[in-house]
């Protein structure tokens, strides 16, 4: 590792470190030990744990929604289809963890809504663009988010060919 580590060192190695080990894992020793650095390259850049907290959840929020959404508009005619398949094809371990967090942490609840505000209302303006009017483009959005969320928490994901087929079939459903 780097003699001079960045803020964003740090943030790397905590969405690591929350993937694959859960929120308990975000303390500054732990993270420290893993980089081969003394604790005070943390405090160098963060006030403290909530402050490094803080910055975790704002980043996955840019990794999580804005990043998509950016990649999705900029590469895609169908940016509804487009869509599905990313996050559907997404290693969802960050996600799990994060919402993990936010049944013991205020600030990650917070941090939660606000995303999964931002990913509806998207979603709504995708199934809008398509023709739906609001009502039913509102109840669409909710029910394909519900979908997602359910894929995201239940584990293991399909087949890459059997998750082709049912994005398919999701698609099929939100058009008709």
């Amino acid at each position: 590792m780097a003699e001079q580590l960045t803020a964003d060192d740090w943030i790397k190695q905590g969405l690591k470190a929350l993937a694959r080990d859960g929120f308990t894992a975000l303390k500054a020793d732990p993270l420290a030990k893993a980089m081969g650095v003394s604790r005070g390259s943390f405090y160098w850049h963060f006030a403290d744990l909530g402050a490094f907290h803080a910055a975790l959840l704002k980043r996955w929020r840019e990794i999580a929604a804005e990043q998509i959404i950016a990649d999705v508009e900029a590469d895609s005619d169908e940016p509804l289809k487009a869509l599905l398949r990313r996050t559907f094809g997404a290693r969802l371990d960050l996600e799990r963890a994060v919402r993990n967090w936010a049944a013991f942490d205020a600030a990650a609840q917070t941090a939660v809504r606000a995303i999964d505000r931002r990913r509806l209302d998207y979603i709504e303006e995708l199934l809008r663009k398509r023709g739906f009017e609001a009502a039913t483009a509102r109840a669409r959005a909710q029910i394909l988010y519900w979908t997602f969320l359910g894929f995201a928490l239940s584990g293991p994901p399909a087949p890459a060919a059997r998750l082709e087929g049912l994005l398919d079939e999701i698609l099929r459903m939100v058009a008709a």
